[in-house]
């Protein structure tokens, strides 16, 4: 059985929902820049995006081998999974270093759909992905924290009831390791003082919910630090480590969604007589962008596998992202190529799908930084930045 073939009960339930949104629907949220509203329910009061909560809070209890499974065949359906991945890999920061009473209060709800944990303030303007850099400050007054600074390209944000917020909360000057001093919260963005919270909508080229903040004496009740102060960058490593299957498994399914959208068309266009098809020109593309989205495939399943088991598998879910999103973005271009024309059409869905699948060369995390990473903690290569 091929990887793409396991799972098949899962696989099945998910192809289900999927049908009752076809392209017709996807594509018309991208053309009014509209968020899934109908979709994310569906997918919600379905069980699914409650799938890595223990089952002792109302969840699923499974693995992030089996989120990885929805979230990819969401994309082989046409689908945009980047509207809801979110609350999967940022729940393991609330499961593995969150209290007994956060869990009891946030996770039962979160499991029924009654709230939603879909955003994720970390980046910030001037900082990007040197995280331990970042300038957003929260100060403890009493029994909260106020914050004050600005996040950039934090998704959701308009569609969530709690997000996940790191901050500053001790001076970096004042830490013996840069990545000391950060502390993570959960801001109930429910209660939140209008003032002290401003969101900037930010259009991108592809239909992606995302907008900068600005926090001005925002506060946060103390109990709504997780885990211990200062230890903030620590807890949200493994979220990352998911984040980045999670997005690999999105990503084979675009490949998957591209090779099946391009080899389809290739049997039925003729031209010259013939399907086109029958050209090399047109196989050896296809061919070796399906041989790649297998092999990222592959990965994926061993990175995921390994953080399953509770075992290191930073440089896995680096490599699977990694080549999950180099062969998603060859097979869109293979795509393009083989429709010519007809793959620019909005009709064919060909362009929507390419806009999207290219966001991943570039977040979570760039393809610069994983050849950076791989090259100093698994070859052993000087750290160059």
């Amino acid at each position: 059985m091929r990887p793409d073939e396991s799972f098949g009960e899962l696989r099945s339930a998910i192809r289900q929902l999927c049908q009752r949104f076809p392209d017709e629907y996807w594509r018309g949220l991208d053309q009014k820049r509209e968020y899934p509203e109908a979709f994310v329910q569906a997918l919600t009061e379905a069980g699914w995006l409650a799938a890595l909560i223990p089952d002792d809070y109302g969840g699923s209890g499974l693995g992030v081998t089996e989120a990885s499974v929805i979230l990819e065949e969401i994309n082989r359906c046409g689908g945009n999974a980047g509207a809801c991945h979110a609350q999967m890999y940022i729940m393991g920061t609330l499961l593995r270093h969150g209290s007994d009473e956060q869990k009891r209060k946030y996770l039962p709800p979160l499991a029924k759909g009654e709230l939603r944990l879909q955003a994720f303030g970390v980046t910030e303007p001037g900082t990007g992905s040197d995280t331990t850099k970042l300038k957003t400050t929260a100060v403890r007054q009493g029994d909260r924290y106020i914050v004050n600074g600005q996040k950039v390209f934090t998704s959701r944000v308009q569609h969530s009831d709690i997000m996940l917020l790191l901050a500053r909360t001790t001076p970096i000057d004042r830490v013996n390791k840069k990545t000391e001093g950060l502390s993570v919260f959960l801001v109930d963005l429910r209660k939140v003082d209008e003032d002290a919270l401003t969101v900037r909508p930010i259009d991108t080229m592809m239909n992606h919910e995302t907008n900068e903040l600005f926090f001005d004496g925002l506060e946060i009740p103390a109990e709504n630090l997780i885990g211990e102060e200062g230890k903030g960058f620590r807890y949200i490593l493994d979220g990352m480590n998911a984040e980045r299957i999670l997005i690999a498994a999105e990503c084979v399914g675009d490949g998957y969604w591209f090779v099946e959208r391009a080899c389809g068309y290739a049997n039925e266009r003729v031209v010259f007589g013939r399907p086109i098809g029958m050209n090399q020109g047109v196989q050896f593309p296809l061919a070796r962008a399906y041989i790649n989205v297998e092999a990222a495939n592959l990965m994926r399943f061993r990175a995921a596998e390994l953080f399953d088991a509770g075992q290191a598998c930073g440089a896995e879910a680096n490599m699977a992202k990694l080549l999950a999103a180099d062969a998603s973005w060859e097979a869109a271009n293979a795509t393009i190529q083989t429709h010519g024309g007809f793959g620019f059409a909005v009709e064919y869905d060909i362009e929507r799908k390419f806009r999207e699948t290219r966001l991943y060369q570039v977040a979570p995390i760039s393809t610069n930084l994983i050849l950076s990473y791989i090259a100093e903690h698994v070859l052993d290569l000087p750290r160059s930045y």
